[in-house]
């Protein structure tokens, strides 16, 4: 299984009973660079452990042990300022007949003796059904302007944020009493009328706190009368979760340590649960440190930047772009491997040096996964079955006529599939042209990615 794709994607899979040729594998000598620039300090609520959320409990909890409550579940950091929560778990009953409807709670506590603000800047939180379900026969490339093209929660809360959105169910502004808490979230993960009985959740969140405030995500099953209603769980029940309850499970596979990890050897990367440090990587991609251009590669050449690089997936560029962990549970991962929620923003000052006319493209691939590459970037013809990613991605850039442009294209990926154009520039000899691209890393991808740069041969 590969370490990134939910089980409830692979679940979502639509079976093939045609063999499938065996793929032709294509290698691109063109070089992979140091994607410049890195991750910015705003600390990331992450809880995407465990994925399969099969009995009530703790899914992710920074407030304080207390004397009532199993130390081991809190870990112990204070939000302020700027910090996002992103969460992605996935519901299944844990016998067939129990389908009662699982929970997701998120509870914000102000601990200090003055009210605290909490501005909702962004936010978005889908069910893959009915809200947002995966679509198997999706185009690998289409024009996204109005929004509506997505597969998947994950895909689906990530379009929404990118474009500055916050879903009417979330408030504009949370005011949280001295010592006491509130929910930003209570929302079901139902499977009741599903076949097979199996849904997910994928919530991002970006927050503004004028003060301090600890955080905890938590999974609670409905409560259900002698008729079969059912009711969510109130205020007071995820206070009882939170001061008494333990872990949710059953616990994901435990990761590799980073020190333990050799050349060649399979890396569990294993799921995040703690507090990343990241919520954006900004970079300004040029020939070198403080240069103003980047000049675009000969006819006939390119060259690419690594996205969401990490350990067994750094495509000979020796970095890893994962998130490190604030604080963490001791059986998940070291890392935020994937950045799922992470906002890449790259601004591209190209530049063509050359006496010529030149055509350029820019597009984001999904090689084949190495650490070290040898002769360059492999691509598959035709792509493998998996899907790597998909995501929607902003391109602004100015055109011919010097007038600013705004385009969003919906991508979908396999391994090893090679990128279409998301923008073809036209340049003149000594022209210069500014493009930025945006995106959010998306739940139920697998990196690496990467940004390639091409000049056409005329």
């Amino acid at each position: 299984m590969l370490p990134f794709l939910s089980i409830f994607t692979l679940a979502q899979a639509t079976p093939t009973s045609a063999p499938t040729p065996a793929p032709l594998e294509i290698v691109q000598p063109q070089p992979v660079r140091v994607l410049p620039g890195k991750l910015d300090d705003v600390p990331v609520f992450n809880s995407n452990s465990p994925e399969l959320v099969q009995t009530e409990g703790i899914l992710l909890s920074t407030f304080p042990p207390s004397s009532n409550s199993r130390s081991a579940a809190h870990l112990n950091f204070l939000f302020k300022g700027r910090f996002d929560i992103f969460a992605h778990h996935i519901a299944k009953p844990p016998t067939p007949g129990d389908l009662r409807t699982l929970y997701l709670g998120i509870i914000l506590y102000n601990p200090t003796t003055k009210p605290v603000k909490v501005d909702i800047l962004q936010a978005a939180s889908y069910l893959s059904q009915p809200d947002a379900p995966f679509i198997p026969d999706l185009l690998p490339y289409m024009d996204n302007s109005s929004g509506t093209v997505y597969s998947g929660p994950g895909d689906r809360v990530m379009n929404d944020i990118l474009r500055g959105r916050r879903q009417a169910s979330f408030p504009s502004r949370l005011l949280i009493p001295a010592k006491q808490s509130q929910m930003l979230l209570n929302l079901p993960i139902p499977v009741r009328t599903l076949q097979p009985p199996l849904n997910g959740r994928s919530t991002l969140i970006r927050l503004q706190s004028d003060g301090l405030v600890y955080a905890a995500s938590l999974a609670r099953y409905a409560s259900v009368d002698d008729q079969g209603n059912e009711s969510p769980p109130t205020l007071a029940q995820w206070q009882e979760i939170l001061n008494k309850g333990i872990l949710a499970g059953p616990r994901d596979r435990a990761p590799t340590p980073p020190n333990a990890i050799s050349q060649g050897q399979s890396i569990i990367y294993g799921r995040v649960a703690g507090v990343a440090q990241g919520s954006q990587w900004r970079a300004k991609l040029v020939e070198r440190p403080h240069a103003l251009y980047l000049n675009i590669p000969a006819p006939g050449q390119a060259f690419s930047y690594g996205l969401s690089t990490l350990p067994g997936g750094r495509l000979g560029t020796g970095q890893s772009q994962s998130a490190r962990m604030l604080v963490r549970y001791s059986d998940t991962a070291y890392f935020a491997h994937g950045n799922y929620g992470v906002q890449y923003s790259l601004t591209l000052p190209l530049a063509n040096p050359t006496r010529n006319t030149q055509i350029v493209t820019l597009a984001i691939e999904t090689p084949r996964k190495q650490d070290d590459i040898q002769g360059g970037l492999r691509f598959l013809v035709p792509p493998a079955k998996e899907t790597l990613f998909r995501g929607t991605v902003q391109v602004r850039y100015t055109d011919e006529a010097g007038l600013p442009q705004t385009r969003y294209v919906h991508l979908v990926q396999r391994r090893g599939q090679q990128g279409q154009p998301l923008v073809t520039l036209k340049m003149s000899p000594n022209a210069r042209r500014l493009v930025t691209v945006d995106f959010l890393y998306p739940p139920d991808s697998a990196p690496p990615q990467v940004l390639t740069v091409r000049t056409l041969l005329r």
